[in-house]
């Protein structure tokens, strides 16, 4: 077996918010040092998976894919492949407004952060690397939406994964202060890659415009006076 000693762990979905990680973990430890970690768990398509490739790829990463798609049998998340739910066609503030504010919106998939992380710990510990990186940010936190990215949830992660790789292991949300704005923003001050990311749920040809992470990534890009280079490529 080649040298498995690694530094950092970073989840890659291959959106906007996990390449601005891989960016941040590479650029801190160097492409040799970081492992990415990519997981199916029964989403309507794969255009992700194949965009988090392209990703690793560009930064010359390993990157492992596994299939965690039978933990979710019993869900009903719009975005998993045995569904037949619609997934919405709204903004998250839209949604969460018709919440009264708080609670999660329908594409919340049940602890999945929490079970990605867990994942992530076994393998860091296995390499040696004493950093995970996931890309929680303060949009998704807001109301609740995705309870996995709040602060309370990244802080009783990260204890649970301190103290049960033996005091090796932290977890790190380097975007957590920051909206999806502010993260294209970092990433583009790294040079990020995001003409190869994928963030639309439909998962069709080109990406739909219409769906809650659609419509944010547009205004993101937006925000930041930039156009979308994925639209472009």
């Amino acid at each position: 077996m080649t040298n498995m000693k690694k530094e950092a762990i970073v989840l890659l979905s291959g959106g906007i918010d996990s390449t601005t990680c891989l960016a941040l973990a590479v650029e801190k430890y160097g492409a040799e040092k970081v492992f990415a970690l990519s997981v199916y768990y029964g989403q309507k398509h794969v255009k992700e998976m194949q965009a988090a490739e392209k990703v690793a790829r560009y930064y010359g990463v390993l990157r492992q894919e596994i299939n965690l798609a039978g933990v979710y049998h019993w869900s009903d998340c719009p975005l998993l492949a045995h569904s037949d739910k619609p997934i919405k066609h709204e903004t998250y503030a839209e949604q969460l407004k018709e919440l009264g504010g708080t609670g999660t919106v329908t594409t919340y998939v049940p602890f999945r952060n929490g079970l990605l992380l867990s994942y992530s710990a076994a393998i860091a510990i296995s390499v040696g690397a004493s950093a995970i990186y996931y890309g929680a940010h303060a949009d998704d936190a807001a109301g609740r939406a995705y309870p996995g990215c709040t602060p309370e949830f990244v802080k009783a992660m990260d204890t649970a994964i301190y103290e049960g790789s033996g005091l090796i292991c932290h977890l790190y949300a380097p975007l957590l202060d920051l909206n999806k704005a502010g993260v294209v923003k970092e990433g583009l001050q790294l040079g990020a890659p995001y003409a190869l990311t994928w963030s639309c749920y439909e998962g069709g040809d080109i990406p739909c415009g219409v769906c809650g992470t659609c419509r944010d990534r547009a205004a993101a890009f937006a925000a930041n006076g930039v156009p979308d280079p994925a639209r472009e490529a």
